[in-house]
Protein backbone atom coordinates (compact mmCIF):
# COMPACT_ATOMS: atom_id res chain seq x y z
CA UNK A 1 0.00 0.00 0.00
CA UNK A 2 1.51 3.56 -1.01
CA UNK A 3 2.33 5.23 2.33
CA UNK A 4 0.63 8.66 2.83
CA UNK A 5 2.71 11.51 1.89
CA UNK A 6 1.65 13.96 4.50
CA UNK A 7 2.24 10.86 7.23
CA UNK A 8 4.26 7.97 6.11
CA UNK A 9 3.47 6.00 9.14
CA UNK A 10 -0.16 5.14 7.16
CA UNK A 11 -1.21 3.68 4.14
CA UNK A 12 -3.20 5.13 1.75
CA UNK A 13 -6.61 2.77 2.36
CA UNK A 14 -9.49 2.24 3.89
CA UNK A 15 -11.48 -0.92 5.48
CA UNK A 16 -15.31 -0.55 5.44
CA UNK A 17 -16.77 -2.64 8.59
CA UNK A 18 -20.05 -3.27 8.92
CA UNK A 19 -21.69 -3.32 12.15
CA UNK A 20 -22.66 -5.70 14.82
CA UNK A 21 -19.53 -8.20 14.12
CA UNK A 22 -20.00 -8.58 10.26
CA UNK A 23 -16.36 -7.56 9.70
CA UNK A 24 -15.05 -5.97 6.61
CA UNK A 25 -17.37 -5.70 4.15
CA UNK A 26 -14.74 -3.52 1.79
CA UNK A 27 -11.14 -3.55 1.80
CA UNK A 28 -9.37 -0.71 -0.72
CA UNK A 29 -5.87 0.92 -1.15
CA UNK A 30 -3.61 2.74 -3.53
CA UNK A 31 -0.94 0.37 -4.53
CA UNK A 32 2.59 1.59 -4.69
CA UNK A 33 3.60 2.61 -8.24
CA UNK A 34 7.14 3.62 -7.19
CA UNK A 35 9.40 0.65 -8.19
CA UNK A 36 12.26 1.29 -5.40
CA UNK A 37 9.82 1.63 -2.77
CA UNK A 38 8.33 -1.51 -3.75
CA UNK A 39 11.23 -3.60 -4.02
CA UNK A 40 12.97 -1.77 -0.49
CA UNK A 41 9.18 -3.42 1.23
CA UNK A 42 9.86 -6.48 -0.14
CA UNK A 43 12.99 -6.82 1.36
CA UNK A 44 12.46 -5.39 4.52
CA UNK A 45 9.47 -7.97 4.98
CA UNK A 46 12.26 -10.67 3.63
CA UNK A 47 9.77 -11.85 0.99
CA UNK A 48 10.94 -13.91 -2.14
CA UNK A 49 11.77 -11.60 -4.68
CA UNK A 50 11.56 -14.05 -7.44
CA UNK A 51 7.80 -14.38 -6.26
CA UNK A 52 7.02 -10.15 -7.03
CA UNK A 53 9.71 -9.99 -10.24
CA UNK A 54 6.56 -9.73 -12.46
CA UNK A 55 4.95 -7.10 -10.52
CA UNK A 56 8.21 -4.90 -10.16
CA UNK A 57 8.79 -5.35 -14.19
CA UNK A 58 5.22 -3.63 -14.83
CA UNK A 59 6.90 -0.64 -11.89
CA UNK A 60 10.02 -0.90 -13.76
CA UNK A 61 9.05 -0.01 -17.39
CA UNK A 62 6.48 2.33 -16.27
CA UNK A 63 3.12 2.51 -14.07
CA UNK A 64 1.10 5.49 -12.76
CA UNK A 65 -0.74 6.17 -9.43
CA UNK A 66 -3.07 3.36 -9.11
CA UNK A 67 -6.01 1.98 -6.59
CA UNK A 68 -8.25 -0.93 -6.36
CA UNK A 69 -10.71 -2.44 -3.92
CA UNK A 70 -12.48 -5.82 -3.21
CA UNK A 71 -16.11 -6.73 -1.89
CA UNK A 72 -16.64 -9.43 0.22
CA UNK A 73 -20.49 -10.21 -1.24
CA UNK A 74 -21.19 -12.79 1.31
CA UNK A 75 -20.18 -10.65 4.13
CA UNK A 76 -22.55 -8.11 2.67
CA UNK A 77 -25.55 -10.17 1.96
CA UNK A 78 -25.00 -11.65 5.66
CA UNK A 79 -25.62 -8.24 6.59
CA UNK A 80 -28.35 -6.85 5.00
CA UNK A 81 -30.01 -10.00 5.41
CA UNK A 82 -29.32 -10.48 9.23
CA UNK A 83 -28.09 -14.18 8.50
CA UNK A 84 -26.05 -15.57 11.61
CA UNK A 85 -23.40 -16.88 10.36
CA UNK A 86 -21.42 -16.03 6.86
CA UNK A 87 -21.33 -19.59 5.68
CA UNK A 88 -24.56 -19.48 5.15
CA UNK A 89 -24.29 -17.30 2.06
CA UNK A 90 -21.74 -18.93 0.63
CA UNK A 91 -23.24 -19.45 -2.95
CA UNK A 92 -22.39 -23.12 -3.07
CA UNK A 93 -23.61 -26.15 -0.44
CA UNK A 94 -21.39 -28.00 2.17
CA UNK A 95 -22.59 -30.29 4.15
CA UNK A 96 -21.50 -32.87 6.26
CA UNK A 97 -21.09 -34.84 3.13
CA UNK A 98 -19.96 -32.43 0.71
CA UNK A 99 -17.00 -30.68 1.88
CA UNK A 100 -15.83 -29.34 -1.60
CA UNK A 101 -17.94 -27.13 -3.82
Amino acid sequence: MQPDPKDPDVALCLDMLAPEGYGEIIGGSQRIHDHDLLLSRIRQHDLPLEAFQWYLDVRKYGTFPHSGFGMGLERFVAWMCGVPHLRECIPYPRMLYRIYP
